[in-house]
């Protein structure tokens, strides 16, 4: 299995520790990880279908693939 790049890493770490308001989260993406909240959900949904983020992350993935399995 391959491992996490240092920025897939960032984003499901910020993940771990964002705020849960929509504006305070996508002003924190903006400035921790210096990419639009649209790029960074982008990247974060690859992440979520990825078998190495899974194994690094487990609980983080777990609940960003139960939480899309609710919406569809």
């Amino acid at each position: 299995m391959r491992e996490l790049r240092e920025d897939e890493r960032r984003i499901l770490e910020f993940e771990l520790q964002a705020p849960r308001q929509r504006g305070a989260k996508e002003e924190a993406i903006r400035r921790s990880l210096g990419m639009s909240p649209v790029r960074y959900h982008q990247r974060l949904n690859q992440l979520v279908d990825d078998p190495a983020a899974l194994a690094a992350y487990p609980l983080v993935v777990g609940r960003l693939r139960r939480i899309r399995d609710r919406l569809r």
